[in-house]
């Protein structure tokens, strides 16, 4: 079935505001079918005026269809008697005098000719179900009643409102009043009466001036407010939220104004109490997370702190050296619970944490030496429950560059991520004096790579440890799906991978894209203090 806007564009000359016009029609035209009890179709022109496009259909929610099937794409040709073709040309409402079977069902036709600035640019056809109709009440001859004059104001250009979108969409059926032109009721539904009950409304609505009855039950130190009077009684396309002890109450007004004269308006309102109810637990819930993130954080930086005053107090260079790594690894975590802490949000923009570690590790540079650490690509947004996760991998592949790949030498460490497809991919390089002869990862005993090697296999990726592509240094490489990146696991048991892409870690980089010489990209390696760090001008993937 094609769109509205192939249909316009394959079949029609009308102009782009003429389109929009139909476009704000049909993001309206809900209310209209509802009130109506019937189906609508929106007919457009060719340039040949004897032929008419189905470009949008729209079903009611207070009736049975009439339509049982789609008629968006069909088309009228040459039919000078068809109810559409009579009310393009006159510019009048057309109905049929009796009902005609479509499908075995009788039904009653109506066509409206769409206006906009004196022309008729389109026309709604209105299909209405009479096998069911149902019975004449109070409440379905208010529905009608306005549906006819909503249909009146399609006629003449005074429906849609210009320049006037509703943020939310109210229905008849979530509360409905009728106003004369006075401003008073003169009709108003059970759910429309449930909602001012639970303003505080003891009385009934029928006859009330509804501005100054809302005035009185909505507590304020001065006049009503002039945007919510406007909406009460009924004199422009407004919207506004009545607000009365606990109580939330949408409000939407529509003046109606058949053949330019103001009759009245159609209050639609919506009591959204127990909405507003669960914003506020939610916000509180938010407030609550970003607080606990605080104090992890807090907590995380005080063990940090007091592994580093008890690295001090031990003379072996071993264990001084394991509490260096532990607090990096404690610190590394803090840094995203500082993230939490700061946003709503439960991702991680995680070029902010991987900055921060690389500012971390400079401080464990080689013992001797300048260290310059870098960031090229970026990582994305990451899933809060895994940003723990890839931060303490980032850490230890830093750390092990700095400690083992540069060792007492001076050099650079490169972080490089980037996104493609369905992997996020990350490497560590270094330009430092590379692995020993007959290295391999399966019979390391590094405690760092080992947590690497896990969390990675946690997160259902994979991770590979070797010479860097020119020979001149080491790269770590780790590939992971971004269906574990942007979700938390099922499980705690490592997932199983994906399909690997190919030509990975080891040689060129992940994913088939060949990695470009440091030199080349970021210039000659700069000599700098130990613990200070540079960022450049963030890369795409190396190609």
């Amino acid at each position: 079935m094609p769109s509205m806007s192939e249909v316009i564009a394959e079949h029609t000359q009308l102009s782009a505001d003429d389109e929009a016009w139909l476009r704000q029609l049909v993001e309206e035209w809900q209310l209209l079918a509802d009130l109506s009890f019937s189906d609508l179709v929106l007919w457009v022109p060719e340039a040949d005026e004897n032929v008419f496009w189905a470009a949008a259909q729209i079903r009611p929610t207070t009736g049975p269809t009439a339509l049982v099937d789609d008629v968006v794409g069909d088309l009228i040709a040459y039919s000078p008697d068809h109810l559409v073709t009579e009310a393009f040309l006159s510019g009048q409402i057309t109905q049929t005098s009796e009902g005609k079977l479509q499908a075995g069902i009788p039904v009653g036709v109506h066509a409206v000719p769409v206006a906009r600035e004196g022309r008729v640019i389109a026309v709604v056809e209105q299909h209405t179900n009479q096998l069911a109709v149902r019975s004449a009440g109070a409440l379905e001859r208010a529905y009608l009643q306005t549906a006819t004059d909503l249909s009146d104001m399609v006629r003449t250009g005074a429906f849609p409102f210009p320049g006037h979108r509703p943020a939310v969409v109210l229905r008849p059926g979530d509360g409905f009043i009728r106003l004369d032109a006075n401003g008073e009721v003169v009709y108003a539904s059970p759910n429309a009466l449930s909602a001012y009950r639970r303003l505080g409304l003891t009385a009934d609505l029928i006859d009330a001036h509804l501005a100054r009855l809302t005035d009185e039950l909505v507590p304020h130190r001065g006049p009503i407010d002039e945007s919510l009077e406007s909406v009460l009684s009924g004199t422009r396309a407004r919207e506004a939220e009545v607000v009365a002890e606990d109580a939330h109450v949408l409000i939407r007004s529509l003046p109606l104004t058949p053949d330019g004269v103001h009759v009245g308006a159609v209050v639609l309102l919506r009591d959204v109490t127990d909405l507003r109810s669960r914003e506020r637990e939610l916000m509180s819930k938010d407030a609550t997370i970003r607080e606990i993130h605080h104090r992890v954080k807090n907590n995380l930086q005080t063990v940090a702190a007091l592994l580093r005053m008890q690295s001090r107090r031990i003379e072996s260079e071993d264990a001084r050296a394991a509490l260096r790594d532990a607090m990096s690894r404690v610190a590394s975590i803090a840094i995203v619970h500082e993230t939490l802490s700061q946003t709503f949000d439960e991702v991680v923009r995680f070029d902010q944490v991987a900055d921060h570690i690389l500012r971390m590790v400079g401080d464990v540079a080689a013992h001797e030496g300048a260290v310059t650490a870098r960031r090229i690509g970026s990582f994305g947004d990451v899933s809060a429950a895994v940003a723990a996760n890839l931060s303490l991998v980032m850490t230890e592949l830093c750390q092990n560059a700095i400690e083992h790949g540069l060792a007492t030498g001076s050099g650079e460490v490169v972080v490089n991520s980037w996104v493609e497809g369905e992997w996020l991919h990350l490497q560590v390089w270094d330009n430092g004096r590379g692995l020993p002869e007959g290295f391999s990862l399966q019979n390391l005993r590094s405690l760092g790579l080992s947590i690497v090697s896990n969390l990675v296999s946690e997160l259902g990726g994979d991770f590979d440890l070797g010479p860097r592509w020119d020979g001149k240094g080491t790269m770590a490489t780790v590939d992971v799906p971004m269906s574990a990146v942007r979700r938390p696991p099922v499980q705690a048991a490592p997932a199983t991978p994906a399909a690997s892409p190919a030509g990975r870690a080891g040689g060129p980089t992940a994913g088939g894209a060949q990695p470009v010489d440091p030199v080349q990209v970021l210039g000659p390696v700069q000599a700098i203090a130990p613990g200070q760090t540079t960022t450049p001008d963030r890369f795409g993937p190396t190609s």
